[in-house]
């Protein structure tokens, strides 16, 4: 079965991932400095099939990660708020609705999908909303053209914790009805795919902030993404960068102490290339985590290609698991490929054919 050589494929580059691994570590891929030779400062490359290239595809190639997209994030909104949802995503923002959620528009209920480029904001109804200890990024090709949609917002949503202010000539701060915070600022879209429907006016979300309680292994989150994932990272003042794809970036910023961070089940979802690699890793570290809210479950490795998906909640460092979590984000990690090597129906990015 392809799952099956696919598995077998994903132990070797597990292996080479390793030795690859004590090599950066032994040419120090950390610089120290600071009192005592504490840690400020790390870069960390990918390693496996995460080092290789594509030669089909122009944008492919340029690819250097393990993560090829982060595809998006999943947040409730409040129940029986649809006509806020649409007014400040749609028609204040200016994200396109996505025809695969277009009857909930009618019904005025459920879950919609906000298209930003090839990204998107998942926004399913709940009893109580969400807001992401952190920050979401957009880009617009014309902020300034944003921010005069900012001033033409819809009344309604005077009521609620809408706000915005412009913080310079390059960054617009807004607050959403329900308290998550948005930074726009002027940037262009990802080439490499669409969502399906009408274009957005946003033209990407190349950044998630993700805000860390105060004295966490950063260390650790650094290496869970090198090490687990094949991602490059960076890490530098508190704070962990990761390369999601060409044009974005996952990032955990820790937080000054005193300040409390409370995270939510909210998850973000990525397109990674070694999938079956990156879930015997999650898998070896019993990681894998199964969320009853949604139908598409993988408990292993078969069923996780056949959903082209699986699912993590905590992230460890992968040199000591004991520990347990450093912080908690459930991630929906998936394939761009079915188990036949044809591409998956959602993927939004342009898939060469595997060789």
């Amino acid at each position: 079965k392809v799952y099956a050589k696919m598995a077998a494929k994903s132990q070797a580059r597990a292996l080479v991932m390793t030795l690859l691994v004590i090599s950066l570590e032994r040419t120090a891929c950390f610089v120290l400095a600071g009192p005592g030779g504490a840690l400020t400062r790390a870069l960390l490359r990918p390693t496996g099939t995460a080092a290789r290239s594509s030669s089909t595809h122009a944008a492919w190639r340029a690819q250097a990660d393990n993560i090829l997209v982060l595809d998006h994030f999943n947040l409730n909104h409040l129940k029986g708020q649809h006509d806020v949802l649409k007014a400040f995503y749609s028609e204040t923002l200016g994200c396109a609705i996505d025809p695969r959620k277009e009857e909930n528009v009618e019904k005025g209920r459920k879950t919609l999908w906000m298209n930003l480029g090839i990204n998107q904001l998942h926004l399913p109804e709940a009893d109580e909303a969400q807001v992401l200890d952190g920050r979401f990024v957009i880009a617009y090709p014309d902020l300034d053209a944003a921010v005069e949609r900012l001033t033409r917002a819809p009344a309604l949503l005077a009521s609620t914790m809408f706000a915005w202010e412009r913080l310079d000539d390059n960054r617009v701060s807004v607050t959403c009805p329900w308290g998550n915070t948005f930074e726009l600022i002027a940037g262009a879209r990802d080439p490499r795919g669409v969502q399906p429907g009408a274009d957005s006016t946003p033209a990407a979300m190349p950044e998630v902030l993700v805000h860390v309680p105060h004295a966490s292994n950063m260390e650790g989150i650094a290496r869970f993404y090198a090490k687990l994932v094949g991602a490059s990272v960076s890490l530098e003042d508190g704070t962990v960068r990761v390369r999601c794809g060409l044009y974005q970036t996952l990032v955990f910023a820790e937080q000054p102490s005193g300040v409390q961070v409370e995270h939510s089940d909210y998850h973000v979802s990525m397109y990674v290339e070694d999938f079956p690699g990156i879930f015997q890793r999650m898998e070896a570290l019993g990681l894998m985590f199964v969320n009853p809210r949604f139908s598409r479950q993988a408990r292993t490795l078969e069923e996780a290609v056949d959903q082209c998906m699986f699912r993590i909640l905590d992230i460890v460092d992968p040199d000591r698991p004991e520990a347990g979590p450093i912080v908690q984000l459930e991630h929906e990690i998936r394939s761009p490929r079915k188990a036949d090597g044809s591409k998956y129906k959602s993927c939004p990015l342009e898939i060469p054919q595997k060789a």
